[in-house]
């Protein structure tokens, strides 16, 4: 039985089922409000504070849809961190699409960086709780290999790939940097660094 239309015993209902079938609200988008809910509670409390009763809350669903929809956190992690990469990447290709040649490409990686990656300080801590979970878990680390090959692909046409690493590794430093630095990043800083890297490396 579809979990979108009449579902006997769902947990989600929160009814046992055992007086027949009842009809619950049509929500064919619980599966991905639950998800988009993981990732704003784990912004706002942390992969420690994240908790099914939370993210259930979050979502405006039962409790247990939690357990209906996923098997359990891991995968709803996976689901989200997944999503959020995949969103973040998606802006990179978008913006490298436009570029024609190196000055180019620099000027749009650099807005990526100081416009996309960096805009908003809940982005910001997605990717530093996405990047402690794969430290910790290297079962997750698809995730951030994913995300990475990807970027670098866009600077594949421009640079040679030793290069276009390391413009990558700067990017991953910056986003470092400006969560833990006190002070905001100089501004043109992401511009520049860029710039002395590319150009570096037609010296070598």
């Amino acid at each position: 039985m579809s979990p979108s239309s009449i579902e006997q015993g769902d947990p989600a209902s929160g009814r046992s089922g055992a007086r027949g079938p009842r009809a619950r609200r049509y929500d064919p988008d619980r599966r991905d409000r639950i998800i988009d809910a993981c990732l704003d509670v784990i912004a706002e409390h942390g992969l420690a504070g994240t908790s099914h009763r939370r993210v259930a809350a979050a979502a405006d669903v039962p409790l247990g849809s939690m357990t209906y929809h996923f098997s359990g956190m891991d995968e709803l992690l996976r689901e989200a961190f997944t999503r959020f990469a995949d969103s973040v990447a998606r802006k990179a290709e978008r913006r490298m699409a436009a570029a024609e040649d190196l000055d180019d490409a620099l000027a749009e990686f650099s807005r990526n960086i100081d416009e996309d990656v960096l805009a908003t300080q809940r982005d910001l801590i997605l990717t530093l709780e996405l990047y402690t979970l794969a430290a910790r878990r290297p079962e997750f680390r698809d995730i951030t290999t994913t995300w990475m090959t990807r970027t670098r692909a866009t600077l594949e046409p421009f640079v040679d790939p030793r290069t276009g690493q390391i413009l990558d590794a700067m990017n991953e430093g910056l986003t470092i940097h400006r969560a833990l630095h006190a002070d905001p990043a100089s501004e043109g800083l992401a511009a520049d660094a860029l710039a002395r890297i590319a150009r570096g490396a037609d010296e070598h």
